[in-house]
């Protein structure tokens, strides 16, 4: 192997950071667009007149009364996974998945110091600084040794250590972004609540995607300390407790409406249906089967270790699909077919296990999409992997091109700021969308625990078509 396949190798073993550091830049108007190339980069903006005016609002008070050197440009990016962070050319970023879960200016403010932290205090240079020389020492231990599992080794044991450093990093901007909280005026304890919202919301996502099969303590590969440490960091300290502005009733005047769903750009997800407006098709999974929908396809898990992944591609395909998939894929498929499905050119392969049944059923599914094609890859590895695997194709076959009416007809899923007096928490969950987790997903949008604590909220957030 070549020195350039070893580092090729080794930086596969690196995740790069989102929080990089840099300031010093001219004030932006609320309507200013991301440079092209800023936004390939963290993707587009949310466009709101109100939500763009809340974070510029709120930024520029946090770094106005903190008197931070410099300045910055405050931005909503559509994208509905909850996160904030920054880049180096001093852009601060919050997504529309974090505003929906935030309760008030105050936890804005919080989440917008924990990232002016990081920049002030230069987290990313020295991080990159580390990574670098983690770099540098399993590539020079794979050449010593001529050995790339001794690289590998070396670049394992430095990635733990560089998380390591990171969770240091992340206490210490916790810290210092919560004395720019109080700066501004805002309270205190904004920075607790915050995590504690974020903790909220990990815990839903654990039980809607099962338990895990990693056996490892995730919170020790983590580059973010347990929340729990966390809190209990920001217990020591006395600005924790500051009484100060929450701004709750213009925070949820500025979200109310604001989309809680992918982008139409990305399609929708409607409990086992995958429906894209702009490439106007759908599909529907096995009604066991949860999907998540991806920048790159759509994942859906199912019982019995099942997966489905759908995707597109406008890489054309020359010829007929089953001829195409006889020479092209490997190892070649075997019971090749050709069909048709939602009216298209269609192709069915299975991957070949020869005589040993025991191996999980594997089929290839493509289906001819204008000069492109669209395809599934199917596996099934339980111990009725050969029924479900049949099941599996049999939902590939719901796959159908949507018409301009039923590809208009489908919107975001929004959120709505409603009162809480004279309904009921089970009322309110039977109002959300989904088809599970209904009460869990509510009390999680509005950051309590028990149905009691959601009713003492005079305003509830409610998540609707």
């Amino acid at each position: 192997m070549g020195f350039r396949s070893i580092l090729a190798l080794i930086a596969l073993l690196f995740v790069a950071t989102a929080c990089t550091s840099g300031n010093n830049l001219p004030q932006p108007g609320a309507s200013e667009a991301l440079p092209p190339q800023i936004e390939r980069e963290v993707g587009p903006v949310y466009t709101s007149r109100d939500l763009q005016s809340l974070v510029d609002r709120v930024g520029r008070r946090v770094v106005a009364d903190s008197r931070l050197p410099g300045s910055f440009r405050f931005y909503v990016l559509d994208d509905p996974i909850p996160n904030a962070h920054a880049i180096s050319s001093g852009y601060v970023f919050v997504t529309r998945g974090l505003l929906a879960l935030i309760e008030d200016e105050a936890e804005l403010a919080a989440a917008f110091g924990h990232e002016l932290g990081h920049i002030e205090l230069k987290h990313a240079a020295q991080r990159e600084r580390v990574r670098r020389d983690v770099t540098d020492a399993a590539v020079k231990a794979a050449i010593a040794s001529g050995s790339v599992s001794v690289g590998r080794s070396v670049a394992r044991d430095g990635l733990l250590a560089l998380r390591r450093y990171s969770r240091d990093q992340e206490l210490e901007a916790d810290r210092v972004g919560l004395g720019y909280l109080v700066h501004a005026g805002y309270r205190g304890d904004a920075m607790a609540t915050l995590i504690e919202k974020l903790q909220l919301q990990a815990r839903l996502e654990d039980e809607i995607m099962g338990p895990s099969s990693d056996t490892a303590d995730r919170s020790a590969l983590s580059t973010h300390p347990n929340p729990e440490q966390r809190l209990a960091a920001l217990q020591t300290l006395p600005a924790a407790r500051q009484r100060g502005d929450s701004g709750r009733e213009p925070y949820l005047t500025a979200v109310e409406g604001m989309s809680v769903d992918d982008s139409p750009e990305e399609g929708f997800v409607r409990g086992s249906s995958f429906l894209h407006p702009v490439m106007r098709l759908a599909f529907t999974a096995p009604s066991d089967f949860r999907l998540f929908n991806a920048h790159d396809g759509v994942l859906g898990v199912g019982r019995g270790r099942s997966l489905m992944f759908f995707s597109c591609t406008d890489e054309e395909v020359p010829g007929r699909l089953d001829v195409w998939m006889r020479n092209e894929l490997k190892p070649t498929p075997v019971n090749i077919q050709a069909t048709e499905i939602g009216g298209a050119e269609a192709a069915i392969g299975s991957r070949p296990r020869g005589s040993d049944t025991s191996l999980a059923q594997i089929r290839y599914v493509l289906i001819r999409r204008g000069q492109g094609i669209c395809y599934f890859n199917l596996l099934s590895d339980g111990p009725d992997r050969d029924r479900q695997i049949e099941a599996m194709v049999a939902a590939t076959r719901s796959f159908h091109t949507l018409s301009e009416a039923e590809a208009a007809a489908l919107q975001p899923l929004r959120l709505h700021v409603v009162p809480s007096a004279g309904t009921s928490p089970e009322a309110l969950a039977a109002r959300m969308p989904y088809r599970d987790y209904k009460m869990d997903r509510l009390l999680t949008l509005n950051g309590v625990d028990q149905p009691a604590a959601l009713m003492r909220l005079p305003q509830v957030k409610i998540v609707q078509p």
